[in-house]
């Protein structure tokens, strides 16, 4: 199938790959837009894997104030070098980071970061929950498995879906950049604050407004 300059130009605006590789995908995936797409983040992730063991001193601290103040986020995100630390798409990337932060009110960066203790309160509760609902002993384990991993892709950042893209996973996001931008990127930390949390108060779907911005609805 021939691969025409509109083709090439849909799949770099869908990725954020660059054109060659976007032509290379689509030769591929013999025109295949959704499979040009799969290669490309495959491609990503195997290209994330070859920079991570390199070193993330530099970076920014991007911040994102929501609402007229009611929500706030600073988080750090890191890359190899000072240069691309001033690339445009970098700092773009950090800023849908610090929106994603803002919507989906993650606690951890990754499953690495959740304590052990936390696991394993949320445990003995999936047990006992299985238990109470009459699950037999022998299929136990795996239902806590599975209530586990939802909550890992509930509270951890990068197993989140992408607030732009539900497909995609924020991690799957992250490679893509390292890939586009070609250096090592780390989200390091966050913090999010949100006005009047803990407070007796009414509260609006903050998440939803984020959401709203972030997509231009």
């Amino acid at each position: 199938m021939a691969i025409t300059a509109d083709m090439v130009k849909e799949l770099r605006e869908r990725t954020g790959a660059g054109m060659m590789d976007c032509k290379k995908a689509l030769t591929e995936a013999n025109g295949d837009m959704e499979r040009a797409v799969q290669i490309l983040r495959e491609r990503g992730m195997a290209a994330a894997q070859k920079k991570a063991g390199r070193i993330a001193a530099e970076g920014i601290v991007e911040s994102y104030i929501h609402g007229g103040g009611r929500i706030g986020v600073l988080v750090e995100v890191n890359c190899e070098t000072d240069f691309v630390a001033k690339n445009d798409d970098f700092r773009a990337f950090a800023r849908e980071i610090a929106m994603q932060i803002a919507a989906y009110a993650p606690k951890y960066v990754s499953r690495a970061d959740v304590p052990e203790d936390v696991v394993a309160q949320e445990k003995a509760v999936y047990r006992q929950q299985a238990l109470n609902e009459g699950k037999p002993e022998h299929v136990v384990d795996k239902i806590v498995d599975g209530r586990l991993n939802n909550f890992y892709k509930e509270v951890c950042l990068l197993e989140q879906p992408y607030i732009k893209d539900g497909d995609k996973t924020v991690e799957q996001l992250l490679n893509e950049h390292i890939a586009k931008i070609g250096e090592k990127i780390v989200i390091r930390r966050f913090v999010r604050y949100e006005l009047g949390e803990g407070l007796e108060k009414r509260r609006d779907d903050f998440a939803q407004e984020v959401m709203r911005q972030a997509k231009g609805v």
